[in-house]
């Protein structure tokens, strides 16, 4: 029997931390829309989640979140790269142990940047999504990003990540910590499992 889920990301990261994390908190680096398409919202909204954004790109985004009520954890319109997340933890009461990490930026060169940064700020996830575009530019961040994790306690829980109905367009990579239970899967199974 399939569940039928309700998501709001683009290919079911929300469902995949709600099923893996053991920690109801999340680190959200690239905030994009509140809502639409977010990878936090149902953390936040559905379920209670404690947790933090950030987001670039004022200009685009900052209006939209600042006239909504219904998302009432922190956002910093802040440099990813160059952000304290050690600091922003403390600040926002939350333990160095995140259940979810949202990773995706532009370019991904800086996906990888920022990522690289929050890990060695100290903080450890239950599990993570990893945006890498490699349907855009063949790029080989997927495999920096599952070398630079695996040499930090992680491994590699759903490959091949693809943006629904669209299989040529694998754009990210999910990770999970070593003490978490899951074993690795392709994108199109595990999918199945989340159709509406």
């Amino acid at each position: 029997m399939k569940n039928k889920l309700l998501y709001y990301s683009q290919a079911g990261q929300d469902q995949f931390a709600l099923s893996v994390a053991r920690h109801q908190s999340y680190i959200e680096i690239g905030a994009n829309d509140y809502k639409k398409s977010n990878n936090t919202y149902p953390l936040e909204v559905l379920n209670g989640w404690k947790g933090f954004s950030i987001e670039l790109n004022q200009k685009k985004f900052k209006n939209n979140w600042e006239s909504q009520s219904e998302r009432t954890n922190r956002i910093y319109w802040d440099n990813a790269i160059t952000f304290d997340y050690a600091r922003a933890v403390l600040d926002n009461g939350m333990s160095t142990r995140v259940g979810y990490l949202s990773c995706d930026i532009e370019p991904a060169e800086n996906t990888l940047n920022a990522l690289k940064k929050v890990v060695t700020d100290g903080i450890t996830f239950d599990c993570i999504t990893f945006e890498h575009d490699y349907y855009k530019n063949k790029s080989n961040y997927h495999q920096l990003a599952v070398e630079f994790l695996a040499e930090h306690g992680y491994r590699v829980a759903v490959n091949n990540v693809f943006a629904m109905n669209k299989p040529a367009r694998l754009f990210e990579t999910w990770f999970v910590r070593n003490d978490i239970d899951f074993n690795t899967v392709e994108y199109s199974n595990w999918a199945e499992l989340f159709k509406h």
